[in-house]
């Protein structure tokens, strides 16, 4: 067995964990959601809806899933292919996924990552 081949199996269990995060994940945001479950920081506000809570619950599953396979990625082309074109599919794989975790952590928090949070 040789490196390539290694870091490939990697790669691959690093992208199977990143589907089964989010597949694991919006499983159980279910039942969490219709317990009434309430994040640390909507604790003493007003109260999620159930629905609100499933979304919440199941944004932050996928964008644990995007982290792995982002890192999957990264160590399938840097590791194993490093050509220019892999690397530019790459670089447009990012900025897609980039793009989606910043939509989700708005969705989630109700702002930017880069903005501080909001006094209570």
């Amino acid at each position: 067995m040789d490196f390539q081949h290694v870091i490939e199996e990697v790669g691959r269990y690093m992208d199977f964990a990143g589907v089964a995060v989010m597949v694991i994940g919006a499983l159980v945001s279910v039942p969490l959601a219709l317990r009434g479950f309430q994040p640390k920081r909507a604790r003493g506000l007003t109260p999620l809806s159930p629905y609100r809570s499933y979304r919440q619950l199941l944004g932050r599953s996928i964008l644990l899933g995007l982290e792995l396979l982002v890192a999957a990625d990264i160590i399938r082309t840097v590791a194993v292919t490093p050509t220019f074109e892999s690397v530019g599919v790459l670089a447009i794989i990012v900025l897609i996924r980039t793009f989606l975790s910043f939509s989700l952590e708005l969705e989630i928090t109700g702002r930017w990552p880069w903005q501080k949070e909001k006094e209570s």
